[in-house]
């Protein structure tokens, strides 16, 4: 399985400048598979230690952070003479107090050591540390597997390649194929265990059985690292997200997680789950103007979940429901879509945003800023063309093009490109 991430880990390798290495994303979204991969591939040796399940170096750094005496004590841990082709892997780093720290003192007085961490509540535990070695870490964020990561764990890297190339003339001719893969990949999304099965043994029961497991283990993380006072909340709002995508309005309402929720009874708990990686937050603009950051409305915002496959699991989406097509999906279909182009952006790193005319009477379902350039792009489910909202946006704001992302073939007008929804991830190539 190839992660787009390995092109920037080779990167860092090589880099003059280079830190140590921290790879952030939610549990089972494959950064122990990918750390491991990069140093039996790039490495002549990989020394890997797991701080939750080692108690031996789980406390190695609480004594002080002399690297000559942590370098010898993982060296008889692991039965491996470092050099300078080992990749030192420190996962789960967030169970080791001090290990966080110990970066630092890695990169000021031995930066010769290749270092690599993760872990998956590593958002969370940097919010508790006030030592954090701020300026002296690298950070890499790894998320699900993007439909085109998906298509080559297919085996359809002849598509991809097509969709790399932008060759719109030729993607037309396989165009039922590319829409066979896109409904495949809503229903099984992109978390690694469930692409693999998949891609070994073309089972969507299986599938559905490892996004259950998968969404159990999220629960009982709530359960096990969340303070008891919050656990109740971060469930009932993480339960809540399918309900809200469902809506015309997809804008976050706190009333329908409970009768009478105000949003400072669930600040902490949403602040868990956008640490911990289970959810992305999609805040409103006032105005389209850069940097987008600046008008960022707080009191407004969408929220997404980490993963289309676990959405349609969250709810039981039966896999006819979604390769076929019924009412069912018909119903839950533009909060599927939408949740699948926000993976995507994400997935390249893009900061993503949306905006409601203060009226109410227009709404671009998402607001990028890319290449200096202010982006509005409507999603739509189907092969539906009218753009009225996009149309207002673009009157009003005079953005260089408008997208509108659809089942549709490519093409470029006056003011407007239509990208079909398989290709959004060429988004930034766009001109």
């Amino acid at each position: 399985m190839k992660r787009n991430l390995t092109d920037r880990l080779l990167a860092w390798k090589n880099s003059k400048s280079r830190k140590p290495l921290v790879i952030r994303g939610a549990r089972q979204v494959g950064k122990t598979w990918l750390m491991k991969e990069f140093g039996n591939t790039q490495y002549s040796q990989v020394a890997y230690i797991n701080f939750e399940n080692n108690k031996t170096l789980k406390n190695i750094f609480q004594q002080d952070y002399d690297i000559d005496r942590i370098i010898l004590a993982i060296q008889i841990e692991t039965g491996i003479s470092i050099n300078s082709e080992t990749l030192i892997v420190f996962d789960e780093i967030q169970e080791s107090v001090g290990a966080l720290t110990s970066l630092k003192y890695f990169q000021e007085n031995a930066p010769q050591y290749h270092i690599v961490s993760a872990g998956s509540l590593l958002g969370i535990s940097m919010h508790q540390h006030s030592s954090f070695p701020v300026g002296k870490v690298e950070f890499l964020d790894l998320y699900p597997l993007d439909f085109e990561e998906f298509l080559e764990a297919m085996g359809e890297s002849g598509l991809l390649f097509l969709l790399q190339k932008a060759d719109w003339e030729m993607i037309k001719v396989f165009k039922p194929k590319f829409i066979q893969l896109l409904k495949q990949y809503y229903f099984i999304g992109g978390m690694p265990e469930a692409v693999l099965n998949f891609s070994t043994k073309p089972d969507f029961s299986e599938v559905r059985t490892i996004q259950q497991r998968i969404l159990d283990s999220y629960v009982q993380d709530f359960s096990k690292h969340a303070p008891n006072e919050i656990v109740p909340r971060i469930r009932m709002l993480w339960n809540s997200i399918p309900a809200q995508l469902a809506k015309e309005n997809k804008k976050f309402i706190y009333g329908m997680i409970k009768q009478g929720a105000r949003a400072k009874d669930y600040e902490l708990a949403l602040a868990w789950l956008i640490d911990c990686g289970l959810v992305h937050k999609v805040n409103r603009v006032s105005k389209a103007g850069i940097p987008l950051k600046a008008y960022e409305d707080f009191n407004a915002f969408k929220l997404f979940c980490l993963d289309v496959g676990l959405l349609g699991a969250m709810v039981d989406l039966d896999v006819k429901t979604i390769l076929e097509g019924n009412r069912l999906f018909e119903e839950f279909k533009g909060a599927i879509t939408e949740q699948y182009v926000l993976q995507q952006l994400v997935a390249k790193n893009i900061l993503c945003y949306y905006w409601t005319a203060d009226n109410a009477t227009a709404e671009t379902d998402f607001l990028i800023q890319s290449k200096g350039n202010i982006i509005p792009i409507e999603v739509k489910a189907e092969e539906n063309l009218k753009a009225k909202s996009l149309k207002l946006f673009y009157e009003k704001f005079n953005p260089k093009f408008a997208l509108r992302t659809s089942m549709s073939d490519f093409r470029k007008e006056e003011w407007l490109i239509n990208l079909p929804l398989f290709g959004i991830g060429q988004i930034t190539n766009l001109k």
